[in-house]
């Protein structure tokens, strides 16, 4: 049986990555993989790191999709795979990647997963994580700060001048391609509850 894929799209914050990350605990690790929009951002080499500090990272032009299309039609061709691996706090990718073996359930997961034609097409199952605003950006300033080594200043200076306008322009849109929307992410567990029984029958 081909592969079946899971998009996984939201906005920043919305809890798409907990949903993700649910998934692939249900599932035995011999029957699931996880690939991270995330870690297609182009390597922008060229520019200095304050001027990759400028770089929209929330337009799609900022990622290299079609590697990632690449690379999901290989995995579902059942070859392996070397995924990029991104650093956030030098927006550089790593010198090394990730070896990702093909498996029976594919789970592809970024907020601008289904603003690119060429990803829906691949993908079986499409799900949007609908979360408020108010929560999602409390949510990225924690993570921002906790984790990317981001001061509160730049955190709010990106967000205006181009988290929200792209969330409008581009993130909240695609959730018409969505199958099935879900309210509050991982804390919606009647959803997640029928998204794992669906999964689990396919891989049983």
């Amino acid at each position: 049986m081909s592969a079946y894929v899971v998009g996984v799209a939201g906005g920043t914050g919305s809890g798409k990555t907990t949903v993700a990350e649910r998934i692939v605990a249900a599932l035995p690790p011999d029957k699931v993989c996880i690939l991270q929009h995330d870690n297609y951002y182009r390597d922008r080499a060229d520019l200095t790191y304050e001027q990759r500090c400028q770089l929209n990272f929330d337009h799609p032009d900022s990622l290299e999709s079609e590697l990632l299309v690449e690379h999901l039609i290989r995995l579902r061709a059942g070859e392996p795979i070397e995924a990029p691996v991104y650093d956030f706090k030098t927006h550089r990718r790593s010198e090394q990647t990730h070896t990702i073996e093909p498996r029976p359930v594919i789970v592809v997961e970024g907020i601008l997963v289904f603003s690119d034609e060429r990803l829906r097409q691949l993908f079986d199952l499409k799900l949007f994580v609908d979360t408020p605003a108010d929560i999602r950006v409390f949510r990225r300033i924690r993570r921002d700060l906790e984790q990317r080594g981001r001061t509160f200043q730049s955190i709010r200076e990106q967000y205006y001048a181009s988290v929200r306008p792209m969330h409008l322009q581009f993130v909240e849109p695609s959730k018409a391609y969505a199958d099935l929307i879900i309210p509050e992410g991982g804390r919606n567990r009647v959803a997640l509850d029928l998204i794992l029984a669906k999964l689990t029958s396919l891989v049983a």
